[in-house]
């Protein structure tokens, strides 16, 4: 490794030592890049590396509010704006217990090379709180989002900072969100947060594109090897909205998706995941997968366990960060899997990873394969700025389009620096090129 990638490498490990999942992200991302630093020594000379490893801002802020009971409760808030090199900060809100700086930071530093694939002029964000809304009543949600936009609307913006859902944060939290900041401004600036009900200003097919937009990164790396979706079995992590619209696109296409997952365990359908039981299941009474009906073909629910051991073609980690690790990914590459298309944001461990490329195994990185969120998000915007409203087939015929390049692009610098399957030489490479090309004509900033 040259000496500039490990210099840098070592001030990131020094400056951010107590954000161990930030530091795994760069970990990541920078050795991949050696060659492009190797032939453009302005990369060194302008330290761009360095540059792009620091977050432009970061904001800490307390969140105080007053739940059903009269209590009062005290959260914390974050927003992240890491790179405005290619337009204003994007990226989603997180409501979740185990949210810090450090995992705000990681998630905003994967926004960065993720918008930049899409090839839209988006920068990377992220931001949420530890706060959880689960079991907690609409009026607590509410009263939650109000204070926490209170602060958070300083620092917003639809040309400057412009965030969006995440876990924990669905279209009931954009709602709450919004009317504040509609209530605070005295604006009505649907640019300012996507996500939104359609009825309001939002987009069709919004919120099924992450998981729609996995699904099409998936067949266009089997497409390479002359192979489909259809008649092949699968296993996904996660059953909220991510797991939830690739298990649909993935039936749509033929497959036959046979796991699930939620904090509680996994559920084992071998005749197949019922779709329309599931989505109820968790869409309209938000429960638990362990009372998914199991008195028919077979149907487990395996408390506890994750989906890693059932025998399957493809895995779609589509839960959290660090779901799948190495004992994992063995156990894939035992029961004859052949490809893994990753859903939610850096669910495999490094260890898995790596084990997946030493078997030649797919792998499609996040980077990639979970941009079909943002990719919409942006076709909100465009859809707010001109007063338009996209039929869903409009919508996902665009996504489509845009997966297909992202997966263009990926494929053509694994080409170049690696294998034309290494998606995640390709994805890091391609993603990082476009940001420092515009760093650089911006000077020093």
């Amino acid at each position: 490794m040259i000496h500039y990638l490990e210099s840098v490498l070592d001030i990131v490990r020094k400056r951010n030592h107590s954000e161990p999942v930030f530091i795994q992200a760069v970990e990541e991302v920078l050795p991949s890049l050696e060659p492009v630093i190797a032939e453009h020594p302005e990369i060194e000379s302008l330290n761009l590396l360095e540059r792009v490893c620091e977050p432009e801002r970061q904001f800490i802020f307390r969140v105080a509010w007053q739940d059903d009971a009269g209590d009062v409760h005290v959260n914390r808030g974050f927003r992240v704006g890491f790179s405005s090199a290619l337009g204003p900060f994007k990226g989603g809100l997180r409501f979740h217990p185990t949210v810090n700086l450090g995992v705000i930071k990681f998630l905003a530093f994967e926004q960065i090379f993720k918008n930049s694939l899409t090839g839209l002029s988006l920068g990377g964000g992220k931001g949420g709180s530890d706060f959880d809304p689960r079991g907690r009543s609409d009026r607590d949600v509410m009263r939650f989002c109000q204070s926490f936009m209170t602060e958070l609307h300083r620092h917003i913006g639809h040309q400057t900072d412009v965030p969006a859902g995440d876990i924990g944060v669905g279209s009931r939290e954009i709602g709450y969100l919004f009317g504040q900041y509609k209530r605070l401004t005295n604006r009505y600036e649907m640019g300012v947060i996507t996500g939104k009900d359609a009825s309001w200003g939002g987009s069709l097919a919004r919120k099924e594109a992450t998981g729609y937009g996995c699904v099409y990164f998936a067949e266009a790396m089997l497409a390479e090897r002359e192979e489909s979706l259809e008649g092949k079995t699968a296993v996904v992590s996660g059953s909220g909205n991510v797991a939830l619209y690739t298990i649909q696109k993935l039936q749509q296409k033929g497959a036959r998706v046979i796991s699930c997952s939620d904090s509680d365990g996994s559920l084992h359908a071998p005749e197949g995941v019922d779709f329309d039981c599931l989505k109820s299941l968790k869409e309209i009474e938000r429960d638990r997968l362990s009372n998914y009906p199991t008195s028919r073909g077979g149907v487990e629910f395996r408390s506890g366990q994750n989906v890693w051991d059932i025998p399957c073609d493809m895995a779609f980690p589509c839960a959290t960060q660090n779901e799948l690790s190495a004992e994992d990914a063995e156990k894939l590459i035992e029961n004859g899997c052949k490809m893994v298309c990753e859903g939610a944001n850096m669910p495999c461990e490094p260890g898995a990873v790596a084990r997946f490329h030493e078997e030649g195994i797919l792998f499609g990185p996040a980077k990639a394969a979970n941009a079909g969120g943002v990719a919409v998000s942006a076709l909100e915007m465009r859809q707010n700025a001109s007063l338009e409203h996209w039929t869903f087939a409009e919508v996902d015929t665009m996504l489509q389009d845009i997966m297909k390049g992202i997966h263009q692009r990926c494929k053509n610098f694994a080409g170049i620096y690696a294998t034309p399957e290494n998606y995640q030489v390709g994805a890091n490479i391609g993603g990082f090129v476009r940001v420092v090309q515009s760093m650089r004509a911006f000077g020093l900033s």
